[in-house]
């Protein structure tokens, strides 16, 4: 009996979600052979990037070395649509709003987040405005405000669909000749030479480059797969619950010409922070808010995806009702997410350590989605053996350690 060949590739991405998805996109536009492996059928509603809407912003406060990222996925975001005729990044404008006479303390440690990202917007020549209580009264006067607010204003913030882009990029992925298997899961790796024999429920596969973008599965497959439980332990995966409300006579006011995205940190308490949304189109309900938790942490198998009657009461009162000039809300839907997170809050793009060939591109800590399209680039780029576009430094693995 003749031994079953063992199907070989150039790079083989295990998770399509948002990272994955760029990655089997930039590779295949690059002309590798890819397969792509998911354990269900991307885009869904089970991990980080799902939801109607993710909020894209040039200056991005939790620091510099995001910009280059979120800028070039803003082309990427463009050529897509281009590519596809679909609409996957609407602008919006955005304010980031926080007391005027007290540090914008955010649970995410990323400091006086509304003062963070003016200084960055200015570093990058990033066509900006900072706005006092009056301006923001009224340009939008929706916003319920006490007094002592003010505000960053960025003229490109906006937001991109989340479901629309994952799905473009695989598609486009596949047009380009990648391979995709779904709903199918990964096993096991080993190294095996100088290539990785990659294990699934279906079969396995070899390539000499494997990129991990997991996300909330990278927990499990490193410390089941790749025997690196240390690091394992240093990523956390966070429920968090985004709702949608329907306001009303108010409705014209939220739409995406009169309303922009936003993130509106209250006080100097971490944890004080929620965002929102315009509605993401016509018929949607007019306004979406979130916020992020990181008390309570929880696995993708145990993780409770019903959202509460006693959740959204408390969104209501918390996040609605106090902060918004609208007669009426009514919650017509709330989904949980899951957020996985590293002890500073950062991304993790790197080379995996011990592991020839493997790269990591998770977690990205509740704000990966508007970078995701060029950490796809970057990837592919350092699969193929170019040299990185983009400083990736700041994103190293060791620093966990």
């Amino acid at each position: 009996m003749t031994q079953q060949k063992i199907p070989h590739f150039d790079a083989i991405v295990i998770g399509l979600g948002a990272m994955g998805a760029a990655t089997l996109y930039q590779l295949a536009k690059r002309g590798a052979r890819v397969l792509g492996l998911d354990q269900f059928s991307p885009p869904h509603t089970l991990g980080s990037s799902h939801g109607q809407t993710r909020i894209t912003r040039l200056a991005v406060g939790e620091g510099d070395a995001y910009v280059p990222l979120v800028q070039r996925a803003h082309e990427i975001w463009a050529e897509l649509e281009a590519a596809t005729g679909q609409s996957i990044y609407t602008r919006t404008h955005g304010l980031v709003l926080g007391p005027r006479d007290a540090p914008a303390v955010r649970a995410d440690k990323s400091g006086d987040f509304v003062r963070n990202t003016i200084d960055i917007a200015q570093r990058n020549n990033i066509v900006h405005e900072v706005l006092d209580t009056a301006d923001l009264r009224r340009r939008y006067p929706q916003f319920k405000l006490r007094g002592d607010e003010f505000a960053y204003w960025e003229r490109d913030a906006g937001f991109v669909r989340p479901e629309v882009a994952i799905g473009a990029q695989l598609q486009q992925a596949q047009v380009l000749g990648a391979t995709a298997h779904l709903q199918e899961t990964v096993t096991d790796l080993v190294q095996d030479g100088d290539s990785v024999l990659v294990s699934t429920s279906r079969g396995t596969y070899r390539a000499e480059q494997v990129v991990l973008t997991a996300g909330p599965w990278l927990q499990q497959l490193l410390r089941d797969s790749i025997d690196k439980p240390a690091l394992a332990q240093s990523f956390n995966v966070y429920r968090q619950v985004m709702y949608w409300f329907d306001v009303g006579a108010a409705t014209p006011s939220f739409a995406p010409e009169n309303f922009p995205v936003f993130i509106w940190t209250l006080g100097d308490e971490a944890g004080s922070s929620f965002y929102g949304f315009p509605a993401a189109g016509p018929g949607t309900p007019a306004l979406k808010v979130a916020t992020a938790q990181y008390q309570t942490s929880t696995t993708p198998a145990t993780i409770d995806r019903v959202v509460s009657p006693d959740e959204i009461d408390a969104a209501l009162a918390r996040l609605v009702s106090p902060h918004f000039n609208v007669s009426q809300a009514r919650c017509t839907e709330a989904h949980a997410c899951l957020y996985t997170v590293t002890p500073d809050h950062g991304f993790v793009i790197d080379r995996l350590a011990g592991w020839q060939g493997v790269h990591l591109a998770s977690p990205c800590s509740g704000h990966g989605f508007k970078h995701s399209a060029a950490i796809g680039e970057v990837l592919a780029r350092r699969v193929l053996g170019l040299p990185d576009a983009i400083d990736l430094s700041a994103f190293a693995e060791h620093r966990l350690a």
